[in-house]
């Protein structure tokens, strides 16, 4: 790497600028983005990769390499017709608006009430299937609320400006897609009008960002008939059994206050409302199915949210629709052909001294009792690891059969199909053992992931790349690159989520109460370096970003260490790269968005704040007092 366009003289006053500054000062970001940078480099290059691919494979001159790979070409051709999408126009989507005008009371409703989750139309509820926090080798039932028109609850406050302006914009895009599919301009008010009525009762009982960033809070188990009992206008006996085969003992609640308000909120007086809250989901839900102008319209909140210029272009988006899809399809063909075996085996061997260097620190702790100790250690050794990608691919993508553009079939229904064979398997999980050989990201996502529940961390192929990892960069570079990505995966397994379940992923509390308290502790001082930092007009909230920058801390100190254990050690090369990981250009609106939602620490922030809890950093750049990048020792976090 050049040092060249370092801005040495900011080095110890700001070091995200002194590394970043030029490229931002030059980058621009595109029209159709809200944001560029390192991440979203990496993202674009592989979509042009990929993308110019599945051409060959649409033009003939590439052969599918596997029967799921030919299911994906059906739907990314139809995908890809825009003539046939402009000819259908609303026509793929009547059918279901029609089955929700059809429905004239919560008797009709009930009547299809499970048919109804099957076909994934809404519900001011969800059920789900996941691994059993408290016996997490088996699937257990979850019950969550409904999901809010604007990004969060807060959004919903009367002294929340973003609300106020969003809500408009909401509505106006909703109207208009609404006179696309055939209703009046007064019938398409009156319904916007009713949605947004019932869509403000729900706001208040849901949790927020912040709330949902205590994972274990999720964990509410009841008995289902005492959920059953609360909810009075639906038949939930009925409804589960047509899910799961029976009515099962227990349903794991994510939110109890919502379903304790449940009937303020679903009632006679509210069915109409409700149903046109429904109708709305839907219509913004399928608009990029459709055509181009619906695709353009439907788009217009997200575009408001998020600061972007201009919609995706019409081929990527056919692109994300298909390849979302099929997205572990897509992922095996792109791991087999760009990452390979080699490469594969050079990132597991680097995650396993990781985790060595973990076991080493964690060993020489000075706040843990050795009991302590010993079950963190158990518990890191227990880590399954899952690099590039999976052996292969998972056997519900066998069951994805598309019927093409010329044996009549449109791009909706495919879809509607699909989406119905992912929902009838997920619930078929039920009460089944968990396979933790099942991947939640595909091989071609830029990111990487750790599962408390399935204590396993996992790096796809997509991420394994400069300036992240390279055979071409140094050690040092790849430390403060994929090492501290990849020690920060590791660092969720003990961070205030993370650190309640055993190596087994159980809510299982292994600590003794003295170590607990002094993590507690620690943690709090995470909470307070971050929160109230100012940041695009606003302040980080630490409280919802603590367990992200616990992990970051984590892994930079752990990645650190890895680095001075190499012959080549650079350390001035560890931390660049670590900013340089971070460089991200994003519009206001983006920027303003991700703090009132995301557990990640703006990534300026990320880079910054974190090297200065850390003495190697100081003596790499020769910190001293009254530099702005020195923090006083008393104030430095140290967690792992």
């Amino acid at each position: 790497m050049s040092n060249d366009k370092i801005n040495e003289s900011l080095i110890k006053d700001d070091f995200y600028q002194a590394v970043n500054g030029e490229w931002v000062k030059n980058a621009t970001i595109p029209s159709d983005h809200s944001s560029t940078g390192g991440f979203m480099d990496l993202v674009d290059n592989i979509d042009k990769t990929l993308m110019n691919d599945f051409d060959a494979l649409l033009d003939g001159s590439m052969q599918p390499s596997n029967d799921d790979m030919q299911e994906f070409k059906k739907l990314y051709d139809l995908a890809m017709d825009f003539d046939k999408r402009e000819q259908d126009g609303a026509n793929p989507l009547k059918a279901t608006l029609q089955r929700i005008e059809d429905v004239k009371s919560f008797d009709d409703l009930n009547q299809q009430l499970s048919d109804w989750t099957l076909s994934g139309l809404p519900l001011p509820f969800g059920f789900g299937i996941e691994a059993d926090m408290k016996n997490a080798k088996y699937n257990a039932l979850y019950a969550s609320g409904a999901s809010t028109f604007l990004p969060d609850k807060t959004y919903y406050d009367k002294q929340n400006p973003a609300g106020a302006k969003l809500m408009p914009v909401f509505r106006d895009m909703v109207q208009k897609l609404l006179t696309m599919v055939g209703y009046d301009e007064q019938q398409a008010k009156n319904i916007v009008d009713a949605a947004e009525d019932f869509d403000r009762t729900i706001a208040p009982h849901v949790k927020s960002a912040e709330e949902n960033a205590d994972f274990t809070k999720m964990y509410n188990p009841m008995s289902y008939s005492d959920l059953a009992s609360q909810i009075d206008k639906f038949d939930m006996e009925n409804y589960v059994t047509g899910l799961i085969g029976q009515v099962p003992d227990q349903v794991i609640v994510t939110e109890p206050d919502y379903f304790k308000a449940f009937n303020e909120i679903v009632n006679d007086d509210t069915f109409y409302k409700m149903k046109n809250w429904m109708i709305v989901k839907v219509v913004k839900g399928s608009a990029g199915l459709l055509s181009e102008e619906f695709r353009q319209i439907g788009g217009t909140f997200s575009r408001t949210l998020s600061g972007k210029k201009e919609a995706t272009k019409p081929k990527k988006a056919a692109y994300y629709l298909a390849s979302g899809l099929f997205d572990q399809v897509v992922g095996d063909y792109y791991g087999r052909k760009y990452f390979g075996e080699k490469a594969k085996q050079d990132v597991h061997d680097m995650v396993v001294k990781m985790i060595n260097v973990y076991e080493k620190r964690l060993s020489q702790n000075d706040w843990l009792s050795e009991d302590t100790k010993k079950m963190a250690i158990t518990k890191l050794n227990a880590l399954a690891i899952h690099v590039g990608y999976p052996d292969e691919i998972n056997p519900l993508y066998h069951q994805f059969k598309v019927v093409s553009k010329e044996d009549g079939g449109d791009l909706y229904t495919n879809v509607e199909n699909i989406d119905k064979i992912i929902t009838k398997d997920k619930f078929s999980k039920w009460n089944q053992p968990v396979d933790k050989s099942i991947w939640d990201m595909s091989a071609n996502t830029v990111n990487a992931y750790y599962s408390p529940l399935e204590n396993v961390i996992v790096f796809p192929a997509a991420i394994l790349q400069a300036p992240f990892y390279s055979l071409e960069q140094s050690s040092s570079q790849n430390f403060g690159g994929i090492g501290a990505v990849i020690a920060h995966e590791i660092s969720h397994a003990f961070d205030n989520n993370g650190c309640q379940f055993d190596q087994y992923g159980n809510l299982n509390n292994w600590w003794t109460e003295e170590d607990h308290k002094h993590f507690d502790a620690l943690a709090e001082n995470m909470i307070k370096e971050f929160d109230g930092l100012d940041f695009a007009g606003q302040k980080v909230n630490g409280n919802l970003t603590v367990s992200e920058n616990i992990a970051d801390a984590g892994g930079l100190s752990c990645a650190l260490e890895a680095a001075k254990g190499e012959n080549d050690v650079n350390l001035r090369d560890f931390f660049i790269n670590w900013a340089t990981i971070w460089r991200t250009k994003s519009t206001e609106q983006y920027k303003q968005l991700l703090l009132s939602i995301d557990v990640h620490a703006p990534t300026e922030l990320r880079a910054q704040v974190q090297v200065k809890n850390l003495e190697d950093f100081y003596k790499t750049f020769d910190v001293q007092p009254g530099d702005g990048m020195y923090m006083d020792e008393d104030k430095r976090v140290n967690i792992w």
